[in-house]
């Protein structure tokens, strides 16, 4: 019997897709505490820290509840629930009218993402990215239309490392887990894909945790070009060692995952 096809690809937005954490998100939160008239400003270290929370909401609700800057103003937790709450409906307002025309996308994730569609895989997403702004940077960044399936905060509220949003992109494609594969950059990401029974290639980024490229079935330093192949981080499979991420390299993972693919030692 043949290996199963590869069918799907579902991809994580920020930080896989697109640049969208350090200049953009983190500016749009500091912007909403600036309208709110709160002396909060997330420096990288900072917001880097915080990217352990999935979700800008609760991201929000942590830093106000636990943060001693914050704990000083004494609120309640009814309070904190609507304060964050505020604070994200401006944060997703700035990113919407500012952020989305700023950010790139990852260099050569169009590439793949072109590869595949010729290829006849389906794009899918799976990110807890609000909708409002999700749609249009990826209708910006890779033309309406460009995936099959995008699935958002809104449509699977329970955060990453929950599989939710996962699982709920599969059940939308039609595919199983037997015929995809999931491309994120973040521990929490990484953690969800496995729970949804997919192999998961990391594409490092700007806010990728250390280690975290041991945990994923293939780790690369971005998706690589022909001239300037990606650092091959982790590649137990042996699915990608030229360092340029393709539908090639993610159909070859996808079968040696399935088969238990073990590399010969000599």
């Amino acid at each position: 019997m043949g290996a199963a096809p590869l069918e799907a690809v579902v991809f994580d937005v920020d930080g896989t897709l697109a640049d969208t954490e350090l200049e953009g998100h983190r500016l749009a939160f500091n912007a909403a505490f600036a309208e709110l008239g709160l002396p909060f400003s997330w420096d990288v270290g900072t917001y880097r820290r915080l990217l352990a929370v999935t979700g800008g909401e609760r991201r929000l609700r942590c830093y106000l509840s636990t943060a001693p800057e914050a704990l000083a103003y004494g609120w309640s937790a009814e309070e904190v629930e609507d304060l964050a709450a505020e604070l994200h409906r401006r944060k997703t307002a700035w990113f919407l009218e500012q952020g989305v025309q700023a950010v790139a996308a990852r260099p050569g994730a169009s590439r793949v993402l072109e590869g595949l569609r010729r290829e006849g895989v389906a794009l899918g997403v799976a990110t807890t990215g609000s909708p409002e702004w999700v749609h249009p940077l990826l209708d910006r960044l890779f033309g309406k239309g460009a995936f099959t399936v995008v699935v958002t905060g809104r449509e699977a509220p329970r955060r990453k490392p929950d599989p939710a949003a996962y699982c709920l992109a599969l059940e939308q494609l039609g595919v199983p887990p037997s015929r995809a594969v999931a491309v994120e950059d973040t521990g929490p990401g990484v953690r969800a894909a496995r729970a949804a029974s997919l192999p998961v290639v990391v594409v490092a980024g700007a806010v990728t945790e250390p280690g975290v490229a041991q945990d994923a079935d293939l780790a690369l330093g971005g998706y690589g070009e022909p001239d300037q192949p990606a650092e091959v981080l982790h590649d137990p499979f042996e699915a990608c060692p030229d360092g340029i991420l393709g539908p090639g390299c993610l159909r070859r993972l996808r079968n040696r995952v399935a088969s238990g693919f073990l590399p010969f030692e000599g």
